[in-house]
């Protein structure tokens, strides 16, 4: 039954002619193909950088003396250095369905290559404890999948919640290679730091099920002889990148409201190792740290999104503020991170804080590795030297929501012709609690890039809820889903149609996760747009609400459960205002996502068909939230680039 319930979803999702679908497909096709960077790591002196490039590890200078290959016969990430900048250790990946991987150390010249253990399950986030003589890593003992709520989740068989995967920190001893699970059985760790003396972590981490509960996770201090723990602090929101001071006396991180793991903005905070009160050290900031690190003693350095562009800041623990309004661009208007695909900007800090290295890109400029200090870089590859982009420009945008100001990005069709009128494709992007930034577009799904290519503009607008502009800014929409974020995005529609040539007719709106969810809701209350694409959309608060896996997430941003409060929810429930929709809708969903539940896409599509609107459902079998199957990623933007070439063209001129 199941495999005939899927032909039948897949069989309305007809593509929309031969001519169409070969002009939208060869444009896809011919975007640029870059070398993606996995990974960097600048050495804790400052003087190499280690980077992987499609599972391949390769360690150069910062000074340009050159650099060298790291053998392995299996595809490596995750890669660390040792405290003396003398050796890197890594994980190379096993092939199989299950995940296994194999954990390496070398040193930094490639020399004495030696296996140091077997991880039978997922393991990741390896770290060198100061003094050498161990290695921890973050590891599931025999987890069927990779860990996070973004992947595919297991079908649910026997008896439910039986069975919970917990990733322990995991010690291997450099000499002995004798491996040890160190913390409890019952606890989920998300991150970690070394204290100074190698005796201890600070970690966030939560008790039960780790897809859940980072939402409610606490700050601790565990032993690292015994894995006891010591709670410290417990947060009002969220946390993420906790580093222990060089005197190991007081914890950084960064608290704020998240929507997801990864996708990092909010205040930095510091709090005693020993426990006891927390202080704020950017109360105010007009912008949203997401990557920290002591530098002198007593200060730090962070990066955040300023406006939608990367600034560098750095500070003391009792701040004035001056010192922690002293922000500057670090790479121009440049996205910059570890990784091809950032979530947030982040550089890889020195162990003074002085240099750093980082992936810079932008819609112009292709993913290269830059390394150096004191803001004056260099750039460490040419991997992808004569790639050009086949879309239009990006530029930083501003607009006015009655009093409050909102920032977006908009891309220029290719061949911009300022005579002519064009598309406009709106693209909320996900979280809420994150946002656009000048980025590659690449080939991930539901990029853009392929939107400008066609010969449209394509606005990624940052609405109250993201960040860029401090945490006021990204509490904004609390209790409020699709009221002023909403508002938000349609003055961003009309202030980008006033200051440009666009077809007023011929406006579409697409998003993914919460970008789905405000696609589903703006259809519910305008008749503007020509077309919409939901991805992965939240259609119905009160079956979502026990239907996904991920409930704690919701606590924050509704103060309530739906249950508990069913009234903050319903004013901002699609489904209880589908009979108002019109517009051409394209639901795209996989069939394993634990974040938000295909049954919501179902819930839509069926309204949808009800009412007699024209609509498409397509489910990709065995994708989570995000999918990792290149085909179907590519598919998934195929299908919504024709999705508008079909309703564009349908649009009297």
């Amino acid at each position: 039954m199941k495999r005939i319930f899927f032909s039948l979803l897949l069989a309305f999702s007809v593509c929309v002619g031969a001519a169409a679908q070969s002009r939208v497909a060869a444009v896809l096709d011919s975007l640029p193909k870059i070398k993606k960077i996995d990974q960097i790591a600048i050495s804790p002196d400052g003087t190499q950088v280690a980077y992987i490039v499609e599972g391949t590890l390769t360690v150069a200078a910062v000074g340009g003396e050159g650099e060298h290959k790291i053998t392995s016969d299996k595809p490596v990430r995750e890669v660390a250095w040792s405290s003396n900048s003398k050796s890197v250790a890594w994980l190379a990946d096993l092939p199989g369905d299950a995940p296994a991987s194999e954990l390496w150390m070398a040193a930094a010249d490639g020399s004495g290559s030696a296996k140091l253990a077997d991880l039978k399950g997922f393991a990741q986030t390896v770290k060198f404890a100061p003094d050498g003589s161990r290695v921890a890593v973050l590891y599931i003992e025999g987890m069927p999948r990779a860990a996070g709520p973004l992947q595919p989740m297991t079908p649910l068989s026997g008896v439910v919640g039986e069975k919970i995967y917990e990733q322990r920190l995991t010690t291997i001893d450099v000499k002995s290679k004798a491996m040890k699970q160190v913390t409890p059985a019952d606890v989920y760790i998300y991150e970690y730091d070394w204290t100074p003396d190698s005796k201890a972590w600070a970690a966030i981490a939560a008790h039960g099920s780790g897809d859940n509960n980072w939402w409610i996770a606490r700050l601790y201090r565990i032993a690292a002889a015994d894995g006891e723990l010591h709670e410290i602090y417990k947060p009002k929101w969220q946390m993420a990148d906790p580093h222990v001071s060089p005197d190991g006396k007081n914890v950084a991180f960064i608290e704020g409201l998240m929507s997801d793991e990864g996708l990092t903005g909010g205040d930095i905070m510091v709090v005693p190792t020993a426990g006891g009160a927390a202080k704020n050290l950017t109360p105010g900031m007009k912008a949203s740290p997401s990557a920290i690190a002591w530098s002198e003693p007593g200060g730090i350095v962070f990066v955040a999104n300023k406006n939608g562009e990367p600034a560098l800041g750095w500070g003391t623990i009792v701040p004035s503020a001056h010192e922690w309004g002293s922000t500057v661009p670090v790479h121009g208007t440049d996205m910059i991170g570890n990784t091809t695909n950032p979530w947030s900007p982040s550089v890889s800090f020195s162990r003074d804080g002085q240099t750093l290295a980082f992936v810079a890109q932008s819609a112009s400029a292709p993913p290269e590795v830059w390394a150096g200090a004191k803001l004056k870089f260099r750039q460490i590859t040419k991997l992808n030297d004569g790639v050009k982009p086949t879309w239009g420009e990006a530029r930083n945008v501003n607009w006015m929501n009655d009093n409050t100001r909102v920032q977006g990005w908009m891309v220029k069709p290719a061949n911009y012709d300022p005579a002519k009128k064009y598309p406009l494709v709106v693209s909320v992007h996900g979280g809420p609690s994150w946002a656009c930034m000048n980025t590659w577009p690449g080939d991930t799904m539901g990029s853009m890039g392929g939107a400008s290519a066609l010969g449209w503009f394509v606005l990624c607008p940052n609405p109250r809820g993201s960040y860029g502009q401090g945490e006021a800014f990204t509490q904004g929409n609390v209790k409020d889903f699709g009221g002023g974020d909403y508002r938000d995005i349609i003055a961003g529609v009309d202030a980008m149609v006033k200051q440009f040539p666009i077809d007023p007719k011929r406006i579409g709106i697409r998003g993914h996760s919460y970008g789905g969810y405000m696609t589903m809701w703006a259809e519910t209350q305008t008749n503007r747009f020509a077309a919409a694409v939901a991805g992965a959309g939240l259609s119905d608060w009160l079956s979502y609400y026990g239907l996904n896996d991920i409930d704690e997430w919701m606590i924050p941003f509704f103060g309530a459960s739906v249950y508990d409060d069913p009234a903050a929810y319903a004013k901002s429930d699609p489904i209880r205002f589908v009979k108002k929709v019109k517009t051409p809708t394209l639901i795209l969903v996989g069939d394993s996502d634990g974040e938000v539940p295909m049954a919501q896409s179902i819930e839509w599509y069926h309204a949808l068909q009800t009412f007699k609107v024209p609509t498409q459902m397509v489910v990709y079998p065995n994708e989570g939230h995000v999918f990792y199957k290149p085909a179907d990623a590519r598919d998934y933007t195929l299908r919504m680039l024709e999705w508008f070439d079909q309703w564009f063209g349908k649009v009297e001129k």
